[in-house]
């Protein structure tokens, strides 16, 4: 539920937007998929989080539109037409750095990045892909691993970028566990992935970082609290 998903704490969406494309129908509903599509559509989530933000106006959400299966190119303008007609003067454009003071003084609530290279030419006020830094692994160690790897070698992107902490069942995995699922596997490495994100900053330090994006961290005790309290460690928006 996205409300429950905000009054939580949550404030970067990456969004994976797909097309059913099933013969014989017109239908031009979109939904979101991930290995399966999901019962809300693409409209009704983003109205019910227009909403939200009309009762929130000093918060600032981030929508990576990251990944999109069978559009067509009438199909991403007519997606495009309804995010920025729905969010309007909540866009916030691309510009080098997007304080908060001058988003509220401006009213600007909303941050869309879009993974598609003719959009972002059409349309100024969409920000270009956001870069997520991620592993194929079940191993919570190795994510980590990769992350801090991967930091030290490149350093932190010039604009936004996100460190994924998001597990990844393999062949192996759900073979040798059948009964085992992403919730569970997820929830048994949570503290170790709750420890290293408390020890992040934020800021322009080549190994600071930006965006986190992990699984099920509302099911957790700690809720959000320990990536809030990154914040507190240094500037809160770069």
């Amino acid at each position: 539920c996205i409300p429950d998903q905000l009054d939580a704490g949550i404030r970067f969406f990456d969004l994976r937007i797909a097309h059913k494309n099933i013969k014989n129908t017109h239908n031009d509903t979109l939904y979101f998929a991930h290995a399966i599509y999901t019962l809300q559509t693409v409209k009704e989530a983003l109205s019910t989080m227009a909403v939200w933000l009309e009762q929130h106006q000093k918060e600032v959400v981030i929508l990576s539109c990251s990944h999109f299966y069978l559009l067509t190119d009438s199909e991403h303008q007519a997606l495009v037409c309804y995010i920025t007609q729905l969010f309007k003067d909540k866009l916030c454009p691309p510009q080098e750095t997007p304080y908060l003071s001058q988003c509220w003084d401006l009213g600007q609530q909303v941050i869309i990045s879009f993974d598609d290279e003719t959009i972002l030419h059409q349309h100024k006020e969409l920000w270009s892909k956001i870069p997520y830094w991620y592993t194929d692994s079940a191993d919570p160690k190795e994510i980590i691993s990769y992350l801090e790897e991967r930091q030290k070698a490149q350093g932190r992107a010039a604009h936004f970028f996100t460190s994924g902490l998001n597990l990844t069942e393999d062949t192996a995995v759900v073979v040798c566990n059948p009964c085992l699922t992403m919730r569970k596997l997820t929830m048994k490495s949570f503290s170790l992935l709750l420890d290293w994100v408390e020890k992040q900053t934020p800021g322009p330090d080549l190994t600071a970082v930006n965006i986190i994006c992990g699984s099920f961290y509302l099911c957790s005790s700690g809720d959000l609290r320990g990536l809030v309290r990154c914040n507190q460690h240094g500037t809160l928006i770069h």
